[in-house]
């Protein structure tokens, strides 16, 4: 679908209660649009190198404060390189909640800090993702005719790049 801006002119990074507040409402206005009245996952992402699947994460970040509830759903291991001082270890913790407005805003704003990164929401059946990322998010929907009634409701929010980025 392209690249939804978390703050208005690209901006990438919050400096101000009211921009974060910005940040905050246009996150969970599309996220209410995708999943208001269901059940969600919410999945944070650790890693580590150098090491087993289990190893300690390679850079500390707030992810077992800011997602408690969050249970190992597996690990990604990438050991292409012959030379295991670099395989890594991508493991996804998940948990299951209805959604409600709000209740993935510590997550939301560790994202937009850029204090955590590769968190995701999606239904329970996967057809629908929301990836927010410091200054932005990506969706992914199930069909093309979701795509365009959402981008069509948020045009203000789209990149004006030609790429969609």
């Amino acid at each position: 679908m392209g690249a939804l801006h978390s703050l208005p002119g690209s901006k990438r990074y919050p400096e101000s209660e009211d921009e974060y507040a910005t940040v905050l409402h246009r996150y969970n206005t599309v996220l209410d649009e995708l999943f208001t009245g269901s059940d969600v996952y919410v999945v944070t992402t650790d890693w580590t190198w150098s090491g087993t699947p289990d190893s300690a994460a390679a850079f500390p970040t707030p992810r077992r404060e800011l997602h408690p509830g969050g249970v190992h759903w597996w690990t990604e291991s990438d050991a292409a390189d012959p030379d295991p001082e670099f395989h890594t270890h991508t493991r996804f913790y998940a948990d299951r909640r209805p959604w409600r407005r709000g209740c993935v805003d510590g997550l939301l704003r560790a994202v937009a800090d850029e204090l955590l990164a590769e968190v995701f929401v999606t239904d329970t059946e996967l057809r629908r993702i929301h990836h927010p990322y410091d200054g932005g998010a990506d969706v992914i929907l199930a069909t093309p005719g979701e795509r365009d009634r959402l981008r069509g409701r948020h045009v203000d929010w789209l990149s004006g790049n030609p790429a969609g980025l």
